[in-house]
């Protein structure tokens, strides 16, 4: 049986987080597909177009990663794809309650995927996408907090 998990977000930008998390993820999954959220009514700091072509630089040469964009809901997306399972990444007590109610209601629109908590690991624990946007907007040096493969200055016109 083939083992896909379907890693939903805006990724905006895509954070060491989010990056060791795929990582983690790589030996439970046969594969996992990053799906990039497209979302017109959030503004965005990083177009789609940029967001999808950072992480497949960050994952270049990962054959069981795919890089792609999404919209409508997670569950149909996954059914397209055939795949089962939802991957997603737990730093607070908060985002437990957020993603448990998220996992439930895609659980009773498709019973036949599961959604998989993975912890993030101490150090990672305080990384967002929210905060390292705000780091950017602002002027300062957010690259101790997205992958290293990631050089924000080619995607800001600094």
């Amino acid at each position: 049986m083939n083992k896909t998990a379907v890693f939903p977000g805006s990724f905006d930008p895509l954070t060491v987080g989010h990056e060791a998390l795929v990582r983690r993820a790589l030996p439970l999954f046969d594969k996992v597909i990053i799906a990039v959220g497209e979302n017109a009514e959030k503004s965005s700091l990083f177009s789609i177009e940029m967001r999808l072509k950072m992480i497949s630089k960050v994952f270049e040469g990962e054959e069981r990663v795919e890089v792609t964009r999404f919209s409508g809901l997670t569950v149909e997306f996954c059914r397209r794809h055939n795949a089962r399972y939802i991957l997603r990444g737990l730093r607070t007590a908060a985002d437990f309650e957020y993603e448990r109610a998220m996992g439930h209601m895609n659980w009773k629109m498709a019973p036949e995927i599961d959604t998989v908590f993975l912890l993030t690991s101490t150090e990672h624990t305080p990384v967002n996408s929210t905060i390292v946007r705000d780091i950017i907007k602002n002027g300062g040096d957010a690259s101790m907090f997205v992958p290293s493969a990631i050089n924000l200055s080619d995607y800001l016109g600094r």
